[in-house]
């Protein structure tokens, strides 16, 4: 009778037990819908044609996956491809791009980061955050310096700033 108590006992715990590791086995989070990516990046290009610069824009997912590409009609061959590379590198570091420039210069110990394949290190990317946790990134290729990708992509942050505190 202590035994089949026992093994009653144990398969109670044992069942009780499951539900919790299924649930920590999981992970949930928050991505940009296609139409608030498009919002920012529609916003950071406006920005960008405001200041008299043609550029192209990238929204890229929590994961580096692109959600959006724009382009304007005068910016430069290169700049897709640029612009999704920075929002990508901010995507994968978390970092954004301003950043990432200044710990990985030439004899620091990050400046390996600039070798990685993938890796666009020049202003202009961006993360994207909204009920505390990376949701997205942008990058923003085309105008004269980083410093005027940022303002840009910033622009484009912005303007969805409202919708992402959920």
């Amino acid at each position: 009778m202590a035994i089949r108590s026992l093994l009653l006992a144990s398969a109670i715990v044992a069942l009780t037990a499951l539900p919790g590791r299924a649930q920590e086995s999981l992970v949930t989070y928050k991505l940009l819908s296609p139409e608030l990516a498009l919002d920012s990046a529609r916003a950071a290009l406006a920005e960008c044609r405001k200041r008299g610069f043609q550029v192209a824009v990238a929204v890229v997912d929590r994961f580096g996956v692109t959600q959006v590409m724009l382009r304007d009609r005068f910016a430069g061959a290169h700049t897709p491809a640029t612009a999704a590379g920075k929002a990508w590198t901010a995507a994968s570091f978390r970092t954004d791009t301003t950043a990432l420039m200044a710990i990985s210069q030439p004899g620091m110990p990050q400046a390996g980061l600039r070798d990685l394949p993938g890796a666009v290190i020049l202003g202009g990317g961006m993360i994207i955050e909204g009920g505390g946790s990376m949701v997205a990134a942008i990058g923003v290729s085309g105008a004269p310096g980083g410093d005027a990708d940022d303002a840009c992509a910033k622009a484009g942050i912005a303007a969805i700033r409202d919708k992402l505190d959920f």
